[in-house]
């Protein structure tokens, strides 16, 4: 049998979409707004979004204008974008480890935490070095991800969340840098179903050796949605813009 990672087996699943149904979508929009004001980029400005799932901020961001490329490796969740393809707006199947289109983009996205998921570092850094790949010289590098210290020390291990009928035992932990969430539930025929998601405990100096690799400076770095300043320890979030 083929093996699969976490991820595919988790993403592609529809219970997925069922645990996560309640996720502020709207806070979601507003951070893409607020950083489109930030970096203000050229009308026509060629991007792409990395691990975009469904499309949903790779469609918003088209509609400001702009050349729009979207990336995932979710097969299931491409179908489900395509339907919004037009003249500017377009998406692949495809594995962020590898190389995808060459000295093209003006920016490249990865919002919502889409990195760290793999459990060798090499698999890390070669996906640094295709997203620099795609990148033209000077082109911006824009990664959204969770601040490991404020993570850690708000960590609940246990929790119990219902949707609908589904009630989802989660356990969260810390094991061998990586931030683990473990996700139980029966599902509709009484049958015990067990989810894993894991995300590399990564600090703000991880990424730039792991991007310094790739030869990418990092030049800004922003602690929340609205893009106020980084704390280690405070920040929810921990947003870093890197140049090609």
């Amino acid at each position: 049998m083929e093996h699969k990672d976490w991820f595919e087996s988790w993403f592609g699943s529809p219970y997925y979409k069922i645990l996560y149904q309640n996720r502020d979508e709207l806070e979601a929009q507003e951070f893409v707004e607020t950083l489109l004001k930030h970096l203000n980029p050229l009308s026509g400005s060629r991007m792409v979004d990395i691990a975009c799932g469904e499309g949903r901020f790779a469609i918003q961001l088209a509609e400001h204008g702009f050349d729009v490329t979207g990336i995932d490796l979710s097969h299931h969740s491409i179908e489900k974008a395509k339907a919004a393809e037009d003249d500017s707006l377009h998406f692949y199947v495809h594995d962020m480890r590898f190389p995808f289109y060459i000295n093209y983009f003006d920016y490249a996205f990865n919002f919502f935490t889409s990195f760290g998921y793999f459990a060798h570092d090499r698999d890390h850094v070669m996906a640094a070095k295709s997203f620099a790949g795609a990148l033209k010289k000077d082109g911006l590098l824009i990664i959204d991800y969770l601040n490991r210290d404020y993570v850690l020390q708000n960590l609940v291990p246990e929790e119990t969340v219902q949707r609908g009928s589904y009630t989802f035992q989660i356990n969260r932990s810390l094991e061998r840098n990586h931030i683990i969430k473990k996700i139980c539930f029966a599902d509709a025929d009484n049958k015990q179903r067990c989810y894993t998601e894991s995300v590399a405990a990564f600090s703000l100096a991880d990424f730039i050796a792991i991007f310094k690799k790739a030869k990418l400076s990092l030049v800004g770095t922003f602690g929340d949605y609205q893009l106020n300043s980084y704390h280690p320890t405070d920040s929810p979030r921990m947003i870093m813009i890197f140049k090609k």
